[in-house]
């Protein structure tokens, strides 16, 4: 397994309908590496935004979706999931 660094582990922010209404809770959520661990998760947030102070963090792996393009079978890739959530006195993200 390769060394990750900071930068390498959070891939975007999830901008669903329900994700956005928990972000005034100062939860947040990411794609992010699927060989990160909670804590690589909770540093990358820390040094990636200014101000932010990781109280916990949750992840979870999704599966990859069977697909279908004509007679063509396949499999989208896997990934995981992680939901970032702020200490109160934490200041909010500027993830958009």
């Amino acid at each position: 397994m390769a060394q990750l660094q900071y930068y390498d582990i959070l891939f975007e922010p999830i901008t669903s309908e329900k994700s956005m209404k928990l972000v005034e809770s100062k939860t947040y959520s990411f794609y992010v590496h699927p060989d990160a661990t909670k804590n690589q998760v909770a540093e990358a947030v820390e040094r990636l935004f200014d101000g932010a102070i990781v109280k916990k963090v949750n992840t979870f792996n999704l599966k990859g979706k069977p697909i279908r393009r004509g007679i063509v079978k396949g499999k989208r890739s896997k990934r995981k999931k992680a939901v970032v959530f702020l200490e109160e006195s934490s200041a909010p993200l500027q993830i958009m």
